[in-house]
């Protein structure tokens, strides 16, 4: 007998900036994308009020950890030459270990969710319209 699986999905938007160190074509320049997140969370049983996550709590945790974090700001590999002069500048950047692709800022959000004890099963990140990246474990 199979069991039971229920799951929610919380769509939130944020716009970002970054650059890709490395990178052949035109993603190698500062650029920006309106971003949108889908995060999908899932449960083998509801909770008493019938749910398996309010969204308001997940727009409370989650999109507020996204505004305090990456919303509106640059997000650069810690090894990009423009990271120290444009913190010398006070611009506001997120600084990730490697490249800020949309694979990895899928991911990056994903652990984010875990650490947070959602229990998330994928996350998307739409970059535009027409190109989306996934990370699930």
């Amino acid at each position: 007998m199979r069991r039971a699986r229920y799951a929610v999905t919380k769509v939130m938007e944020f716009c970002y900036g970054h650059r890709l160190l490395n990178h052949p074509g035109k993603c190698r320049h500062l650029h920006g994308h309106n971003g949108i997140v889908e995060i999908d969370i899932e449960a083998d049983t509801l909770d008493a009020l019938g749910m398996v996550v309010d969204f308001s709590e997940i727009k409370q945790k989650i999109q507020g950890w996204i505004d305090d974090n990456l919303d509106h700001k640059l997000l650069l590999c810690s090894q990009d030459p423009l990271v120290s002069f444009l913190q010398q500048m006070g611009e506001s950047l997120y600084v990730t270990n490697e490249n800020p692709t949309a694979e990895n800022i899928a991911r990056l959000i994903y652990h984010e969710a875990r650490k947070q004890g959602f229990k998330v099963s994928e996350v998307r990140l739409w970059e535009n319209s027409t190109s989306c990246a996934t990370y699930s474990e």
